[in-house]
C-alpha cells in the first residue's frame, strides 16, 4: 500500500487510530470503525480510536473476520498500516472461538482444535479448580454450574470462550404479536441475530434510545415462546414494559406480573428491578431476592439497559448460563470498566446500528447538541478558586448563573415539550421553584411520578425537571428539548440516556435540541469533554456557545 494523502485515517503501531474529521471520507470511515474499535477522545479536528482485544472479540462474535478488519484499515489509511497492527488483529480475532464450550451429556466440555491451548488453560492457577477429572486429553470437563465463572475468568485472562453449549428450554408460553403495528427491519434483524446461528441465545443488542429496544425484547419473547424474566432499571421502567407487553402481544394482564416491594407476583412473564434483586438486609448478608432467578423455569432473561447491570448481579448471572439471556442497551460503555464481564456473562454484542443511520432513515429525530459555557460571577469565581478540591465540582455544577440561561432557553423553545435535567437535587429543586415547573426525583412516589409523566405526555405540562431518574427508561415521546444543568463526573452512560429522552421523531420533523450548561474555566469543562465522547462517537457534532 502506498501513501494516499486524501485518506482520513492514520493507523499507529500501538493500535491507536487517528481519524481526521475534515476528510470527505470521515463519516464512512467512522461508521466502519464502529464495528471493531473504540472511540477514546474526540476534539474538533482529529478523533482518537483504539483497537482493543474486547472490541476485536465483539467483532469476531458478530461475524467479522480479521481480513475484513484489515481491509477497512487499508481502505482508509493515509500511510501503510504497520505490520504489527495486522498481526495483532489476526491474533486477537483468532482467539475468539479457539476455546469452545460444548455440551457433553450432563457435563460440559471445553475443547480446542489445538491441544496446546488446553494445556495452557490447565496451567492457569486461577481456573484450575473449575475442571473435573477426565480421561479425555482433547477436552476439559466442566460442571454446568461453573459455566459462567469459567467464561468470566478466562475472558478476563485473555482467552475468550465461544459458548456453544446451548440452553435449557423454559416453560412454554404461547403468545403472538397483536395490533396494527409491525416490527421495523432493523428490529427484525436484531431479533434474528439473537435467535439464529451457532451460539445464538445470549448476547447484547445495542440500539439508541427511542429506537424501540423494548419492542425488540417483546419480539424476542414472542418468537421464543417461553417463560420470561425481565430485569428493569426502576419501577417506572417496569410499568412501561408491562404496558408495551400488554399492548403489543396477546398476553393478558393475569399473565404479566410485577415482583417488587408492594407485590411479589410470579407469572409467565415477571418484571422486576435490579434494585429489588440486589437489595440485602445488611452488607454481610446475601441479596434477599436472588432466589427469583431459580424459582421458575425461565426460558429467557432480559436485561434492560444492561450497561447499568449492578456488580452484585454478575455473580448470579454467572450461575444462570443455561438460560437464554438478552441484554438491551443504548451504549456498552460502563464507567467501572466491566464491559468484559458483560461480554462473558450476558453475551457478546450481537447487533448494533449507528445512531446517525437510524436518524437518516427517520426512525429517530435529528439532534442539535450545544454546549453553553456559563461564566462565574466574580464573587463565585473567587469562592471556586479558593475552595478545597472536594467542593470545586459542586460549586461549578451549581453555578447560579446557569439559572438565567435556563430561563432564556425556555423562552427560545416556548411551545415545545422541555426537560430540565440535573444531578444536584438542591440546584434542581431551586430551579423548579424559580421556574414554577414540577420536578421528579427518586423521592417522588410512584403514583405521583406516573401522574406527572402522564400529564407531560398529554402536553398538559410543557416543562418537567428530572433528577437522575431521567437517566433510565422513561417513555416521554413528546419531549424535543433537553437542558442539562449538571451531570455525573463526565459519565458517557448518562449522556446517552439523557439524549435518548428527546430522540422520538417530532410530527412536524423539527430537530431535537440538547443543551449542556458548563461553567467556564472550571473542572466541569474537563467532565464535559468526556461526556462528549459518546455523542461524537454516534456522529453528533457539538456546537459551543458562550453565555453573556
Amino acid at each position: 500500500m502506498t501513501y494516499v494523502p486524501q485518506n482520513p485515517l492514520v493507523v499507529q503501531s500501538d493500535q491507536t487510530l487517528l481519524l481526521e474529521t475534515s476528510s470527505p471520507a470521515f463519516e464512512d470511515a467512522r461508521d466502519a470503525l464502529l464495528a471493531f474499535a473504540e472511540l477514546v477522545k474526540s476534539p474538533e479536528y482529529v478523533h482518537t480510536w483504539r483497537i482493543t482485544p474486547l472490541s476485536l472479540w465483539n467483532a469476531a462474535s458478530a461475524g467479522h473476520t480479521a481480513d475484513e478488519v484489515v481491509a477497512v484499515l487499508e481502505r482508509y489509511a493515509r500511510y501503510p498500516v504497520p505490520g504489527v497492527v495486522n498481526e495483532t488483529i489476526r491474533l486477537q480475532m483468532d482467539r475468539y472461538g479457539r476455546l469452545r464450550l460444548v455440551r457433553d451429556g450432563r457435563w460440559l466440555r471445553l475443547e480446542s482444535d489445538d491441544p496446546l491451548d488446553l494445556e495452557e488453560v490447565k496451567s492457569i492457577a486461577q481456573v484450575g479448580d473449575l475442571f473435573a477429572e477426565s480421561a479425555d486429553r482433547a477436552a476439559l470437563r466442566v460442571h454446568p454450574r461453573r459455566r459462567g465463572e469459567l467464561k468470566r475468568m478466562l475472558t478476563t485472562l485473555g482467552h475468550p470462550v465461544r459458548d456453544l453449549a446451548g440452553y435449557d428450554d423454559g416453560d412454554e408460553l404461547r403468545m403472538d404479536l397483536a395490533g396494527s403495528w409491525s416490527l421495523r427491519d432493523y428490529q427484525v434483524a436484531a431479533i434474528d441475530s439473537f435467535l439464529r446461528g451457532p451460539g445464538a441465545g445470549s448476547g447484547v443488542v445495542v440500539l439508541p434510545c427511542g429506537a424501540g429496544k423494548t419492542v425488540v425484547g417483546v419480539g424476542a419473547m414472542a418468537r421464543l415462546g417461553m417463560r420470561t424474566l425481565v430485569l428493569c432499571t426502576g419501577s417506572t421502567a417496569v410499568q412501561q414494559w408491562k404496558r408495551e407487553i400488554l399492548a403489543r402481544t396477546t398476553l393478558t394482564d393475569d399473565q404479566v406480573g410485577e415482583y417488587g416491594a408492594a407485590r411479589k407476583e410470579l407469572r409467565p412473564v415477571t418484571l422486576t428491578t435490579y434494585q429489588m434483586l440486589s437489595w440485602r438486609k445488611s452488607k454481610v448478608q446475601a441479596p434477599a431476592h436472588f432466589d427469583l432467578f431459580h424459582r421458575a423455569n425461565w426460558g429467557l432473561v432480559i436485561y434492560d439497559e444492561v450497561h447499568l447491570l449492578p456488580a452484585p448481579m454478575f455473580r448470579e448471572t454467572a450461575a444462570l448460563q443455561s438460560r437464554r439471556r438478552l441484554g438491551l442497551t443504548g451504549t456498552l460503555v460502563r464507567e467501572d470498566g466491566r464491559e468484559t464481564d458483560v461480554f462473558a456473562l450476558v453475551g457478546p454484542k450481537l447487533f448494533d446500528v449507528p445512531w446517525k443511520v437510524l436518524e437518516h432513515q427517520g426512525w429517530i429525530a435529528t439532534a442539535r447538541c450545544v454546549e453553553i459555557k456559563v461564566p462565574f460571577s466574580d464573587t463565585d469565581r473567587l469562592r471556586y478558586l479558593t475552595a478545597p478540591a472536594r467542593t470545586k465540582s459542586r460549586l461549578a455544577s451549581t453555578n447560579a448563573r446557569k439559572g438565567p440561561v435556563v430561563e432564556a432557553l425556555l423562552e427560545r423553545h416556548r411551545g415545545e415539550q422541555i426537560l430540565v435535567l440535573g444531578t444536584d437535587l438542591d440546584q434542581l429543586r431551586f430551579l423548579a421553584r424559580k421556574l414554577d415547573v414540577p420536578i421528579v426525583t427518586g423521592e417522588t412516589g410512584a403514583a405521583e411520578r406516573e401522574e406527572l409523566f402522564g400529564a407531560f405526555r398529554r402536553r398538559e405540562i410543557p416543562v418537567l425537571a428530572l433528577s437522575k431518574v431521567g437517566n433510565f427508561s422513561i417513555d416521554l415521546p413528546g419531549a424535543s428539548v433537553a437542558i442539562q444543568v449538571s451531570g455525573t463526573f463526565g459519565s458517557r452512560q448518562e449522556e446517552a440516556q439523557r439524549l435518548g429522552r428527546i430522540l422520538r421523531p417530532h410530527p412536524d420533523g423539527r430537530p431535537a435540541a440538547f443543551y449542556t450548561l458548563v461553567t467556564a474555566d472550571s473542572d466541569e469543562e474537563d467532565y464535559a469533554q468526556r461526556r462528549q465522547l459518546f455523542l461524537t462517537e454516534q456522529g453528533y457534532p457539538y456546537r459551543i456557545e458562550r453565555a453573556a
